[in-house]
């Protein structure tokens, strides 16, 4: 009886240890599963970036324009006087026709001043050429040169009552082009800017305008502001719509998607309306021809640089066309302007 009671325990006991060690490996197997799994999570997963504010994008637009901006000094008491920007354009200004507070201006004036030819310098800036047409639509314009010029004395805007002057090599953009004109540049509240055909003076101060002599554009204009030496576009082709997404968390007031088309170098299209219900940037005017190969061109920022996708299309009907977050890639803003220069 005895020798059974041990047999019975020993058993028992067999048995319990064993189910504890299956138990144990169990948990153990378990344990070292989780860690797998969270070790594997940590090396796998690359947060994305976080999405930049309005105002990052706007200051990163803002960074580029004063990089390109030229800075002059002269004196008002000179009378007319001429300077030379870096791209070899003459701007002749008056100093006796300036006036500030309606007053005249003697002594030392500042000049801010702009000059923007090629795409890539109208992307970063924002300074795309989209003219306004007589029923309200936009459309592209393809450009001699876009310009601002601003005078002030002691931080005070001034006025002028004679007109400007500037002589711009033709050469900058091409072939003299007898067949521009001038615009004058509008932006509105959301810092876009659009362009408007300029009037004759309606004051009698002079006439605006430009012409072509020699391989030089020679344009007259009465304010101070953005300028510009323009033609629209000329495609015979139907026309379209397009529509284009962008990737999650970007919308108009972060990022913005530009159309380059291929074989013009001096013009920018701006898909400039959006719509927060589809999440859809649009070319909502119906202007751009069937059939046309071009590029669009998402950008935003992203830590100071930007963050920046390039796509090549062929234009359908009605067309709706995506942008992944995989499709990005970042670059600085001299960099994204050299690889906007270089599209066909």
């Amino acid at each position: 009886m005895k020798t059974t009671m041990q047999s019975h325990n020993f058993k028992f006991i067999k048995n319990v240890n064993k189910n504890t060690k299956k138990l144990l490996g169990t948990l153990l197997m378990a344990s070292l599963l989780f860690s797998s799994c969270d070790t594997n999570d940590d090396v796998d997963y690359v947060p994305a970036p976080d999405r930049p504010s309005a105002q990052e994008f706007a200051n990163i637009r803002e960074q580029a324009l004063e990089n390109v901006t030229q800075h002059f000094q002269f004196n008002a008491d000179d009378g007319l006087i001429s300077l030379t920007s870096d791209n070899g354009v003459t701007i002749s200004i008056n100093g006796n026709c300036l006036t500030k507070n309606g007053n005249a201006v003697s002594g030392t004036v500042d000049l801010e001043y702009v000059e923007v030819f090629e795409k890539g310098n109208m992307l970063t800036t924002n300074k795309p050429t989209m003219g306004l047409m007589p029923n309200g639509d936009k459309a592209l314009l393809i450009t001699g040169g876009e310009f601002f010029l601003e005078a002030t004395q002691d931080g005070v805007p001034l006025e002028t009552n004679c007109p400007l002057q500037l002589n711009v090599p033709a050469g900058l953009t091409g072939a003299p082009d007898n067949s521009m004109i001038l615009w004058t540049g509008v932006i509105d509240e959301n810092g876009d800017l659009t362009w408007d055909e300029m009037e004759d003076d309606p004051a009698g101060q002079g006439e605006n305008g430009v012409f072509v002599e020699g391989t030089e554009y020679y344009a007259f204009f009465n304010d101070f502001g953005w300028t510009n030496i323009d033609r629209f576009y000329n495609d015979p082709r139907p026309k379209t719509t397009i529509n284009v997404e962008v990737p999650e968390g970007y919308n108009n007031t972060n990022s913005a998607v530009y159309l380059s088309y291929d074989g013009e170098d001096s013009g920018l299209a701006h898909l400039d309306t959006y719509d927060p219900e589809s999440g859809l940037f649009s070319e909502h005017y119906g202007q751009i021809p069937i059939g046309l190969e071009c590029h669009l061109i998402f950008v935003t920022e992203e830590n100071g640089d930007w963050r920046y996708a390039v796509k090549s299309v062929t234009i359908a009907e009605n067309d709706i066309i995506g942008f992944s977050f995989n499709e990005t890639d970042t670059a600085t803003e001299a960099e994204l302007t050299v690889i906007i220069n270089n599209l066909p």
